[in-house]
């Protein structure tokens, strides 16, 4: 019986997440982006690195498919590499903030003691835009990858936070914890298996919409100048790059807004699917 229950949930789980055309058409564009962004390039199918002053801002072509930059390079071999760092500072900003905000609102939500403060601290941090705060962390230290996606994880932890606190708070509470605390089991068992593991689906669908979230924060602190190293090349930079010659090559801003708007708008799209595939209710009523 068990066996039979725990086969049918994967299959319900997969019947609701791919029952919306929409999130099935989002999860295949953001696939295909990524398989391109990473495997491309290692195949060597574009040009990366080189300069030709004479070809520069050569129109989309024959021989340049997106046409070429200010340097004469191949703007879609730099779009997939600029890919490459702007994914994996996304998803390094949503591992991050995951594992920052479960932490801090584990400890806000099971010890009554540290809730008060750590609750300030919460509600103090998403007092700032996300954006200048954001943006005054990467001036403070440094505009290196790390340090990106560092002050990124600093700004999106609250979110998590405070979905984890919210959760533990009326987990605690519930006659199963008790029953583990009434037989000895140590706290942070008792935090990790019973607490964390039924939460996991909120915190899984707020990483996905924070993974959007950085890769447009990333986009907006390198447009201003203050994200990665120039020489790292990101989608941001690219439209950075390319404002200036918006005139008479307008193409260099608008595939790497397009690249841009694709990604996020598809993590959007398959958070809300996983949202909904997730929630218990609205599995229930579809």
């Amino acid at each position: 019986m068990a066996a039979t229950s725990s086969a049918t949930e994967p299959a319900s789980f997969r019947k609701v997440l791919f029952q919306r055309p929409s999130t099935v058409v989002a999860l295949a564009i953001f696939a295909v982006i990524v398989v391109s962004c990473f495997l491309l390039p290692a195949l060597g199918v574009t040009q990366i690195g080189g300069m030709s002053v004479r070809n520069r801002l050569t129109p989309p072509g024959a021989d340049y498919m997106l046409g070429a930059d200010a340097f004469g390079r191949d703007l879609l071999g730099r779009l997939l590499v600029a890919g490459q760092t702007s994914l994996g500072i996304g998803l390094g900003v949503a591992v991050l903030s995951s594992v920052a905000g479960i932490f801090i609102g584990l400890v806000a939500g099971f010890f009554r003691r540290l809730d008060t403060p750590l609750s300030r601290l919460i509600d103090a941090m998403m007092a700032f835009p996300d954006i200048l705060l954001a943006l005054s962390l990467v001036a403070i230290f440094g505009g290196t990858m790390t340090n990106v996606i560092l002050a990124l994880s600093v700004v999106y932890a609250p979110r998590i936070a405070r979905i984890v606190r919210a959760s533990t708070l009326v987990i605690r509470e519930l006659p199963y914890v008790e029953a583990a605390r009434a037989l000895g089991t140590r706290t942070p068992t008792i935090m990790v298996t019973h607490v964390l593991r039924n939460i996991m689906s909120p915190i899984l669908v707020q990483a996905t919409f924070i993974f959007a979230y950085a890769m447009l924060a990333e986009a907006g602190l390198s447009f201003l100048g203050v994200g990665v190293d120039p020489r790292t090349p990101t989608w941001g930079i690219m439209v950075n790059e390319g404002r200036q010659f918006i005139d008479n090559a307008f193409f260099m801003i608008l595939f790497p807004g397009i690249a841009i708007a694709l990604s996020v708008l598809s993590l959007q799209i398959v958070g809300d699917g996983l949202r909904d595939a997730l929630d218990p209710k609205l599995a229930k009523e579809s």
